[in-house]
């Protein structure tokens, strides 16, 4: 997750960077420019051939002013003239119309890029939020552009395995796995790994969050934008970081939406260790939330009644899976969901409740594995599983792996150990990996950004937001107290929001950091509407399973 190209102070900076090795400098191939000058080559036909922009072939549909095209980025940056990908692009220009006085013509502020996260997630249906009145001021100064990352949806789609096989149901999720277990668990992650090498062959080196960060500015050149008005949310913050920090004469305003942990040592390995920990703080908090509303769910009164409750359905599962399709790792997935959006809650709750109360079918409608979706989602995993592994160093030693999780299982049992199978291809991983770039910008080199966080996120641990406002001179921290949606940008929030509006429209901060009272807790309600069917939305991530994402971004 780094990008290499600079054309600013920070040269200094990037020059350590690039010395460092693959992370930013030469391959050493024969014929091989650094991938900084790559960039360079790169960006500049990207401004000369623009995007050539059309109707898009879905959603089916979508509104007329929707439009998508491609743009074309070198595969590999070091020879910016060899094989070339093409992401693919939405736009939606900006409605010029104020939500609040329609005789009013809202002059253009340029094109606002989007990324959700991932490493795996797709941004090109980003464009439609626009429709949303949350969104209305912002796209009206706004073309709104979403696109697809490499090796994601049709930008030289990336896959590990055939994705006939990909959903695996019903399964085990044991939270302290026995010795075969595991060593069924890493058999898999070692076929799973040298199946992404197969099917990917010497292209699956060049997925990394580094060229996501050189693609962006690719992309910048190519919407005939000077500077770069960018949202990064989860791992989108991680790769626009990079972005800052090596190109921060490119940036215009900057978002970084539930921002994960930038520092090079937490980069991936430990930073995942810290999101399963975090996740047992946010299940406590979702269990506290049933317990407060036994009279509708009937799962008990206080939070470890309601686990209780939890794992007299797991025992059930595994015994007998409901619906044929629904196991402990698919009540797990359901549930993991509820940890990333509290709007999932209300459906979660009343699916455990219908289903221990003798009706399965709430349960099924939500964790059963969609097939037609497999697809995406193994794409999805395939993407996030390359670009975490590329990115860094991760250890190759079993034993490492298996005392830290076993350790970590002890305390926050509910994600460690699924986290853990989720990564541990990387253990065995058939790539060179790179040095993680040292994120981090001096007075003066960047203009100011602005960090959104909820405090208690656990896809994106509150300690990487205040990592990257100390790396980031002069960003700013807004804060959502006692909440833990992930990503906060554009939801209820008001006070949220209003920053963000300030900040984008009038180019207003407050003084390096500022709250705002939580949201609402959700309604409960005794059905399954709210929610009905497992999701992701911006900054979830499919894994293995089909996880989400945080750091999974």
């Amino acid at each position: 997750m780094r990008a290499a190209v600079v054309h600013s102070a920070a040269g200094s900076l990037l020059l350590t960077a690039l010395a460092a090795g693959p992370a930013g400098g030469s391959t050493g191939a024969p014929g091989a420019m650094s991938e900084r000058e790559g960039t360079t080559v790169a960006a500049a036909r990207a401004a000369e051939t623009g995007i050539r922009f059309g109707a898009c072939a879905e959603p089916p549909d979508a509104p007329d002013s929707l439009r998508c095209g491609t743009v074309s980025v070198p595969l590999d940056y070091a020879h910016p003239d060899g094989k070339q990908i093409k992401l693919t692009v939405s736009r939606m220009p900006a409605t010029h119309r104020d939500p609040h006085n329609s005789k009013r013509r809202v002059p253009r502020k340029g094109a606002l890029v989007f990324n959700p996260g991932g490493p795996g997630s797709s941004g090109m249906y980003f464009p439609l939020a626009g429709a949303i009145p949350q969104w209305k001021r912002i796209a009206a100064a706004y073309d709104l552009v979403g696109y697809a990352p490499r090796g994601v949806g049709r930008s030289a789609p990336l896959s590990c395995q055939d994705p006939e096989h990909y959903f695996k149901g019903p399964a085990l999720a044991p939270v302290h796995p026995s010795e075969s277990y595991k060593r069924e668990r890493i058999a898999r992650a070692k076929a799973y790994a040298q199946g992404c090498a197969k099917r990917s062959g010497s292209a699956l080196r060049h997925y990394t969050s580094l060229n996501n960060a050189r693609d962006l500015d690719v992309l910048r050149a190519a919407l005939g934008e000077p500077r770069l008005t960018f949202m990064g949310a989860s791992y989108g913050s991680y790769f626009g970081a990079l972005y800052a920090t090596l190109f921060p004469s490119h940036v215009g305003r900057m978002v970084f939406d539930a921002a994960v942990n930038p520092d090079p040592a937490q980069i991936w390995y430990r930073n995942n260790l810290a999101q399963s920990a975090a996740f047992e703080e946010r299940w406590t908090d979702f269990r506290e939330w049933v317990a407060r509303h036994h009279d509708v769910y009937g799962l008990g009164t206080t939070a470890a009644a309601v686990a209780d409750s939890y794992e007299k359905a797991r025992t059930r599962l595994a015994a007998r899976p409901a619906g044929g399709k629904v196991g402990p790792a698919q009540l797990q997935n359901a549930f993991l969901q509820a940890g990333y959006y509290d709007t999932y809650w209300p459906s979660r709750a009343a699916a455990l409740s219908a289903y221990l109360k003798g009706d399965p079918r709430p349960l099924v409608a939500l964790a059963a594995p969609v097939t037609r979706a497999a697809v995406e989602a193994e794409n999805g995993s395939a993407v996030y599983t390359a670009v975490e592994c590329n990115d860094a160093p991760w250890p190759t030693d079993w034993k490492v792996w298996d005392r830290d999780n076993t350790r970590l299982a002890r305390v926050a049992p509910f994600e460690t150990w699924d986290n853990a199978w989720a990564n541990l291809p990387c253990a065995y991983w058939p790539v060179p990996r790179q040095q993680p770039l040292d994120v981090r910008t001096g007075p003066g080199e960047l203009p100011q950004t602005l960090i959104l966080a909820a405090e208690r996120d656990a896809a994106a641990p509150y300690d990487g937001a205040l990592e990257l406002h100390r790396r980031l001179a002069g960003s700013v921290l807004v804060t959502e107290r006692d909440a833990g949606t992930h990503g906060v940008a554009g939801g209820p929030n008001r006070c949220v929001n209003g920053h963000l509006e300030a900040y984008l429209l009038e180019d207003r901060l407050p003084d390096r950091r500022a709250s705002c009272a939580p949201r609402p807790e959700p309604v409960p309600t005794a059905g399954t509407k709210s929610g009905a069917k497992s999701g992701t939305k911006s900054g979830a991530k499919p894994k293995p399973a089909t996880r989400s994402q945080p750091v999974r971004g």
